[in-house]
Formats: C-alpha cells, structure tokens, sequence
C-alpha cells in the first residue's frame, strides 16, 4: 500500500475526539507538509533553473492533473495573470475530466492515460513548454498519459508526487517528491498532501516570476489592477517603490495603464512614460536595472 493511503498510526481513535482536540490533531499535522517541501527544496531550485531559459524564450506553464492535485493546477494557473500580468495564454491548466471537474468529480477521467495524452496534445505542447505534473500518489494514469505526450513533444516535464520512488517522479525530467506520509484521515490526500503541493507550486510559479523580473526588491511591480482593491494595491506599491506621494503615484499610474513597474521607472528618473517603457524594454524587464542604467 502506498505511503499516502496506509492508515496513519496517529490518532486511531480521531471520531472519538471533541472538536479542540480535532482542530489541534488537524493542524499539527499540517506541519508535516511544510517539511515535505523544505527536504524537496533543491529539486525545487533546479525545476526553476531548468524551466527559466524555456519561459523567457516564450514558453507556456502546462499543469496537468486529476481530483484535488489537477485543482490546485488550476488554482496556480489562474492566479499568475492578476499577480505577475503573467498572460493567460501562457499558463494552462489540464484537469482530467475536464473544466466541470473544478467543481464535481468526473468519475473514472483520472484512469484514463490516452485521455491525458490527448488533453495535452490538444494545446499543442512544444519544446519550449514547461508541463508540471501532479498527483499525490504518482501513478495516477491520466497524468503519466500526460506526461509521455510532453515528453514526446520536447517539453520540459516536472513531476509532483507524495510518494517515494513514484512512476511520475522517476519518469519527469525533474521529479519533486514531497513525502508527506499517511493521512490523519487515511486516504484522504486533499489534506497535507494537498497543502506540500499547494507550496509547491507557490514556491516553483513565484520563484520563476522573480526570476522573470516580476518583482523588484520584494514588491509585486507587474501585477494587474483588474479591481479596486488592485488599483489601491498599484498605487500604494508605485509609492513605496518610487518613494513618491500619492498624488503622483496615481497620476503617473493613470498615464500608463496602471503599469507599476513603468510608473516606478517614471518617477524616479524623472522620465516620460514612453522613455520608462523603453528603458524597462532594454534592460530586459528589470526595474532594478532600468533604474541602475538611468
């Protein structure tokens, strides 16, 4: 029996226990998630390393997974765009079953590894893609189907699983495995297993966006002020950042779309907007050079 479907030897007598003692049982043992991550951290690293280069020649970001790994895909994909104006069209989630498994469970879709080749072969994956691959158990076939279809076509392929010795891990260009043990409640891998992969992907996705020149110093300069409370967050940031009053935040923000990285650039040198654009464009992005080069 896998690792993450063996009863765990904690806590046999849990439906026995009043509600403080469940919480307390519950959140220690999440713990052990942050743990699993923290021992896989170099793997990590080199999963950033390696899909760096295929990202700035202008690859996309492809997850692909079934049940709650494929939804914490999802979750990771659809964040990038409003954090990092990552655009949508290069971070793509594949979920087994389909869009409508977000929300209800597609009976049988995981089992499927032609189904999984196809889904991925559907977004015409290249050479130039980066494909994570995730599944608490690591033998999942929708996602094994998914990643023989990357690995054909070129693709940088990682894979995420819970379990030593996985058929994904060993099989992916880069396999991360996040050993997290058996669940409190056994089987029920939407628990710490659910929540390593979630900082997982957290750590690889934002880890790559720094890399990409996404932040400055530890400020998210390129996010997208798609609301009012990303409009406060932009104008709030473009002070801090240019170390500037309000007023002129808001008003160097207004003739720029609300780009924080070209109002920050602005400001400080004391540029017009289009210059701020072309001084960002020839130091590759990067604020800190732009800055640096004025």
């Amino acid at each position: 029996m896998l690792p993450t479907e063996s009863p765990s030897a904690q806590h046999p007598d849990l439906d026995l226990y009043a509600s403080a003692e469940l919480v307390a049982a519950f959140v220690d043992d999440q713990l052990l998630a942050v743990q699993a991550v923290r021992a896989a951290a170099p793997d990590l690293a080199r999963a950033v390393d390696a899909a760096l280069p295929r990202i700035q020649a202008g690859g996309r970001l492809l997850y692909a997974g079934a049940g709650t790994s494929g939804r914490l895909g999802v979750l990771d994909s659809v964040e990038l765009y409003p954090t990092f104006s990552w655009p949508h069209g290069r971070a793509q989630a594949l979920l087994a079953g389909g869009q409508g498994a977000m929300f209800q469970a597609v009976e049988g879709a995981e089992d499927d590894a032609a189904l999984g080749a196809k889904d991925l072969q559907s977004v015409h994956v290249g050479p130039q893609d980066v494909v994570l691959l995730l599944a608490a158990s690591g033998s999942t076939p929708y996602v094994l189907g998914a990643l023989q279809a990357a690995r054909a076509a070129g693709a940088l392929t990682i894979g995420m699983a819970n379990n030593p010795d996985s058929p994904l891990a060993a099989q992916a260009d880069i396999g991360i495995t996040l050993d997290t043990g058996s669940e409190i409640i056994s089987g029920s891998t939407r628990l710490k297993a659910g929540t390593s992969q979630k900082i997982a992907l957290n750590t690889f996705s934002s880890a790559l966006m720094v890399r990409m020149h996404k932040v400055h110093g530890n400020l998210m300069v390129d996010l997208k002020a798609t609301n009012a409370k990303l409009l406060r967050r932009a104008v709030a940031l473009t002070m801090r950042a240019a170390d500037c009053d309000e007023a002129l935040a808001r008003q160097t923000l207004q003739a720029c779309d609300n780009h924080v990285k070209v109002a920050v650039v602005a400001i400080k040198n004391g540029s017009d907007i289009d210059s701020a654009r072309a001084r960002l464009a020839a130091a590759g992005d990067s604020v800190r050079r732009a800055l640096d080069r004025a």
